[in-house]
C-alpha cells in the first residue's frame, strides 16, 4: 500500500510524487534510491526533465529518514512552499509601473537562514525580486520562510536554469549588474544605485563563480576594518541594499 506524507515540504510514495508532479505542484527536487531501475525510474526522469526537476540518487536510509520510517517506495520530493515567477515576467511589469529595477541574484547560496535574511532586507529596501538557480541553492522551506518574516512569500522568486543567461537578459534589458569582488578599488557608496541595478550575491565561503563576475558591468567591494576576511553574506547583502535605497531616497 502507498502511503503518503506531505508536512510541509515532503512526499514520498510512488503513487504520490508522480501525480503531485503531473498535477503542477510546484516540486523543487526529487531524491530517488541508489539502484532505482526500470520503468519507473524511466517514468521518474522523463517526467523530471520535462519540468526541471533536479533529480538525486540517495541511499535508502536517508529516505527512511526522511519518511519517518514509513513506506516511501525508493522516492522522496520535496515541495516548494512559495510559487516561483518568470523573470521574464516580473521584470516588464516593474518598468510598466514606472519604477526603476532594483533585482537580487544569488548565486548558489546554500543555508536557508542567509536566504531568508536576504529576503527580509530585499523586502525592507525595495527589491523587487529574488533570482535564485533551479540547481544547488538552499530549498525554500518553512525555516527559510520564518527567517525571511515572511517576506519569500511576498517577494517575487525567479528560479533560472542558468544564472549567466540570466545576467545577460538583466543587462540587455538596460539593467546595470553590480559585482561584489574584495579586490576591487571602487566602494559600495561611490557607485550610482540610483538606476536600474542588479546586484550579484556569492555562496557563502566559496563567494560569486567566476562566469559571474566577470560578466558583471562594475566590481566594488564594502568597506570593512578589521582581520577577519569578509561579511557574512546576508549581511553584506543588507549594506548593499540599504545604500541603494539611501541612494533612491535623497534622489527623491
Amino acid at each position: 500500500m502507498e502511503q503518503n506524507n506531505r508536512q510541509g515540504e515532503v512526499i514520498y510514495g510512488r503513487h504520490p510524487v508522480v501525480e503531485a508532479i503531473t498535477a503542477g505542484l510546484p516540486v523543487d527536487k526529487l531524491w530517488l534510491q541508489q539502484g532505482t531501475r526500470g520503468e519507473f525510474e524511466k517514468e521518474i526522469r522523463r517526467l523530471s526533465k520535462e519540468r526541471d526537476i533536479p533529480v538525486q540518487f540517495v541511499p535508502k536510509e536517508k529516505l527512511s529518514k526522511l519518511a519517518g520510517g514509513n513506506n516511501h517506495q525508493g522516492i522522496v520530493g520535496f515541495l516548494s512552499i512559495i510559487g516561483y515567477q518568470l523573470l521574464e515576467d516580473v521584470l516588464p511589469v516593474i518598468y510598466e509601473r514606472s519604477e526603476t529595477p532594483l533585482i537580487v541574484v544569488l548565486d548558489h547560496i546554500t543555508d536557508v537562514r542567509n536566504l531568508g535574511a536576504i529576503a527580509r532586507s530585499a523586502s525592507c529596501c525595495g527589491a523587487h525580486a529574488l533570482v535564485i538557480p533551479r540547481k544547488g541553492g538552499a530549498l525554500i522551506n518553512a525555516e527559510a520562510m520564518k527567517a525571511s518574516a515572511g517576506a519569500l512569500a511576498r517577494l517575487p522568486v525567479c528560479r533560472v536554469n542558468s544564472l549567466v543567461n540570466a545576467v545577460e537578459y538583466l543587462q540587455q534589458s538596460g539593467i546595470q549588474v553590480l559585482a561584489s569582488d574584495l579586490r576591487a578599488t571602487q566602494l559600495l557608496h561611490q557607485l550610482d544605485l540610483t538606476g536600474p541595478t542588479a546586484l550579484l550575491l556569492g555562496a557563502e565561503g566559496e563567494g560569486l563563480h567566476h562566469s559571474l563576475s566577470t560578466r558583471a558591468d562594475q566590481q566594488f567591494r564594502i568597506p570593512q576594518l578589521g582581520d577577519t576576511e569578509s561579511f557574512n553574506v546576508s549581511v553584506a547583502a543588507g549594506i548593499m541594499l540599504y545604500e541603494s535605497l539611501r541612494q533612491r531616497i535623497i534622489q527623491g
